[in-house]
């Protein structure tokens, strides 16, 4: 089961320095019937002007990513760690029992990055920040690793989060094809965060997503396309709420 998400319907927030794309239901957007998809509670696609930012603020039992699509990110947190990460690095902070941070665009034009949060197979986990500054071209017509679960030993990627996750990211050049398989007990959530592209079929546009539920895609670049995909297991609660066993009818453009 596949359904496309269409960027143009997407919730929105816009506050002059922020412009926000949510995926899901989040601040000023609520739809009840776009809450979560499995333990992905939060994507939302952040475009902050120079020199703004989010102010302190505090989470607390979530795994937070953040992905860098363009400009730089100046991150500082109650745990003592400030760092700034630039196009392609990632950043995860698990905000446990409690933890307060801000996020910052100190460089120059704008920051764009996919702000995502997940469920942790539990509460209570002691707060911690890591990020890595991957290599660019490591993510060119391939999958890139970003993270996994800390239970996950067979997955290379080096960000380590409390949940069934994986995460990876990939540069596809204009005309390739790149291929991946979404097993039966499991389900993925595909953003295209550049270019264009065909994925089963299905023609995509910047900030398009799909969900897809225990089927495999093939995905044709169609100019040069910067894709993200979250991979977790399947939620079956969650299907149902969501497709009411409906789901084929998501099915197309």
């Amino acid at each position: 089961m596949i359904k496309y998400i269409d960027s143009r319907k997407m919730g929105r927030g816009q506050h002059g320095w922020l412009d926000s794309h949510f995926h899901f239901s989040f601040a000023e957007y609520f739809n009840p019937d776009n809450v979560r998809f499995g333990v992905l509670r939060v994507l939302n696609d952040d475009i902050v002007q120079e020199g703004e930012g989010f102010d302190t603020h505090p989470h607390r039992d979530m795994e937070i990513i953040s992905y860098v699509i363009q400009g730089e990110l100046s991150h500082r947190d109650s745990m003592g760690n400030a760092h700034t990460l630039t196009r392609g690095q990632s950043q995860y902070m698990s905000a446990g029992t409690g933890v307060t941070h801000s996020e910052y665009n100190h460089g120059d034009g704008d920051l764009r990055f996919a702000q995502i949060w997940i469920f942790p197979d539990r509460k209570g986990y002691k707060p911690n920040y890591g990020d890595y500054r991957f290599r660019w071209e490591d993510r060119f017509d391939r999958w890139l690793p970003i993270a996994t679960s800390c239970e996950n030993t067979s997955n290379a990627a080096p960000i380590k989060i409390h949940a069934d996750i994986n995460m990876y990211a990939a540069m596809l050049s204009k005309g390739k094809q790149i291929e991946f398989q979404v097993k039966n007990d499991r389900q993925a959530y595909l953003v295209l965060l550049e270019g264009e592209a065909t994925v089963n079929n299905i023609r995509m546009n910047m900030r398009d997503a799909l969900e897809i539920v225990r089927e495999d895609i093939a995905i044709t670049a169609g100019e040069e396309s910067h894709f993200l995909i979250v991979e977790m297991a399947f939620d079956e609660a969650c299907y149902n709420e969501k497709y009411k066993g409906n789901g084929e009818q998501y099915r197309g453009e």
